[in-house]
């Protein structure tokens, strides 16, 4: 996403033009802590702003300090910012040395736009600064009361490996020290919670340099955990009037071709390899296999809607500098279903979709969504298929149906619509108030019309159907990694791959253990018995750093009464309780799939 297109999106953030302003201080420190660094460019960006920048020399994570201070004194200099028109002629002298900006100044020449340029202080001032820029910003660098330098990391120029390595800094601001303090604490939360860290920790999933970049090996905690979450999301559909299909993960070369991929995806795609004489791929998405599955005979109009469900594999490259844990891989599993149906039926089975997809994430745990209605770039047609007329009635349709489930609140997403048809794309807020795009409900008519399908209609005559793909939790993979994230580690009761350890005092206590581990697995609950060598302190301690829901703790007072001694994971001790009534109580938890611990 280039400069301009991040500030429009950001235009309604009140805090963009501090962060934008931050920016520029930042690389006027750095100007003038590192002769003969080379200022690029720098977006302000959700949360804060970053900095491109080219430098032969060394920069650590060890000069922030250094460079805040610098900051600072530009900060309390108090210097006006001011947006003035400018020519090409005059940013060519300006930026004579800067190969970087001379490229950008060329490009801006060749579209023909008007050029500004943003002055921090006034020619002469000792932190005097100029760069290609327009706004918007703040009047004064003293304006900018509460600020922090986060981290540095790497970027090629203009986002193309092939070109030069940038060096990077992230950076925040806000309106006040208060609120950066809280978002400097969420950020170290977000460390705690990182799910790479707790798929470590808890032995949930791994990756192997051997097997492959951007491969997710399932741990047993983590595939029993993966594998709960499949199933419901699996049986609710079949519940909700979808049937199973399974396709293979591979497909000729010509089914692709065929759909389109090969014009319109291919850049995501692996490369071909040969089956006795014919070219194959490994298949980035499973609707053209369902599609054909479709044609396998004729269809009536009786028959639809008609709605399918897999739990798909599918293999897309990514870049390396790109991979990143669970969130970002190159072969995950989505739970795909495609919705055919006709024209009469499309608007309502987008509301049933909207509705499923509200349902799954609000008993996955997640409370507050942001619909985006992804649409076309108009400058763009030549990116999509279909005409005007057929991407008009699908933006209104999924508009119509948003509207009658109650979100008449969305936001548009010019350019973000796939290359077959306009989709509607939820953002959920985690726990730390965080933004994660996960569900997608897709319309397309594209598929329908390349593939030929058809259904015989009351008159008797072929038609051609609507088609919605739909991915609720979208990738299983980049699912769990938010969910991972969400939860802190610390799952439901009914996802948890093992609800309650049992604790015995010594060894005196463990056939009591052995009984009761017994008679809750015969009543669905997992429990194990922790018979190490350690004190009891150890040993609750080592479950609530597991985050297993519940401890039993069994002595002579338990054994004698037929009890238990509980305590959550919360770190909170319930004292002792009857088997019957606290194994009811967790076995209740458990078959709601309740939120609760107790």
């Amino acid at each position: 996403m280039n400069k301009q297109k991040v500030i429009d999106k950001l235009k309604d953030d009140p805090l963009m033009p501090l962060r934008h302003s931050a920016e520029h201080v930042l690389h006027k420190s750095m100007e003038i802590l590192y002769p003969g660094l080379q200022k690029v460019m720098g977006p302000p960006i959700e949360d804060g702003f970053y900095f491109d920048y080219n430098y032969e020399g060394k920069v650590s994570e060890e000069d922030l300090s250094k460079m805040e201070a610098k900051m600072q004194e530009i900060i309390d200099a108090d210097l006006p910012i001011v947006v003035r028109k400018s020519t090409f002629d005059e940013l060519r002298k300006i930026f004579k040395d800067n190969e970087f900006k001379l490229e950008l100044i060329d490009d801006l020449e060749q579209k023909g736009e008007k050029v500004t340029v943003t002055e921090m202080g006034k020619e002469g001032d000792e932190f005097y600064d100029i760069d290609l820029c327009a706004g918007p910003h703040i009047k004064s660098t003293g304006k900018i009361k509460a600020f922090k330098l986060l981290n540095l990391a790497g970027a090629y120029w203009r986002g193309d490996e092939k070109n030069k390595m940038l060096g990077r800094i992230y950076g925040t601001a806000f309106d006040s020290k208060d609120k950066l303090g809280k978002y400097l604490e969420n950020l170290e939360e977000a460390k705690k919670r990182d799910h790479r860290r707790i798929g470590k920790d808890l032995e949930l999933f791994m990756q192997d340099d051997e097997v492959g970049q951007g491969l997710i090996l399932w741990l047993p905690k983590g595939a029993y955990i993966m594998n709960k979450v499949k199933d419901f999301a699996f049986n609710t559909y079949l519940d909700r009037g979808y049937e199973p299909v399974f396709t293979p993960h591979i497909a000729s070369e010509k089914l692709w071709s065929h759909s389109g991929h090969l014009d319109f995806y291919s850049e995501s795609m692996y490369n071909p390899f040969g089956i006795e004489n014919e070219q194959y791929r490994l298949k980035p998405m499973n609707c053209p296999l369902q599609v054909k599955m479709y044609n396998y005979r004729p269809r009536s109009y009786r028959e639809l809607p008609l709605r399918w469900t897999e739990m798909g594999t599918v293999y897309r490259y990514e870049k390396s500098g790109t991979l990143h844990g669970l969130t970002r891989v190159r072969g995950f599993t989505q739970d795909d279903a495609h919705i055919v149906c006709t024209p009469d039926q499309i608007e309502d089975e987008l509301v049933k979709a909207l509705e499923l997809t509200f349902y799954i994430l609000e008993t996955m745990g997640f409370k507050e969504f942001e619909l985006l209605l992804s649409v076309r770039n108009l400058a763009e047609k030549e990116k999509y298929v279909g005409d005007d007329g057929g991407w008009n009635m699908a933006e209104k349709t999924l508009v119509k149906a948003m509207k009658r489930v109650g979100c008449t609140e969305y936001t548009e997403d010019a350019g973000g619509a796939v290359f077959y048809g306009p989709k509607i794309d939820f953002n959920l807020k985690d726990s730390l108030g965080r933004k994660w795009q996960l569900s997608t409900i897709q319309f397309d008519f594209n598929l329908p019309r390349r593939f030929n399908m058809t259904y015989i209609g009351e008159d008797g005559k072929e038609h051609v159907p609507y088609l919605i793909h739909r991915a609720l939790l979208g990738s299983l993979e980049r699912f769990m990694g938010v969910y991972i994230e969400h939860t802190g580690g610390a799952f439901p009761v009914w996802v948890c791959p093992q609800h309650i350890e049992i604790i015995p005092i010594n060894d005196s206590h463990i056939k009591y253990a052995q009984k009761l581990t017994e008679k809750l697995r015969e009543n669905g609950l997992l429990a194990k018995i922790n018979d190490k060598d350690n004190t009891m302190q150890a040993k609750i301690r080592d479950a609530q750093l597991q985050k297993i829901p519940y401890m039993f703790i069994v002595g002579d007072r338990e054994v004698e009464s037929n009890t238990v001694s509980v305590r959550l994971r919360s770190g909170e001790n319930l004292g002792s309780k009857s088997i019957e009534e606290v194994m009811g109580k967790i076995k209740n938890i458990y078959l709601t799939k309740s939120l609760e611990l107790w």
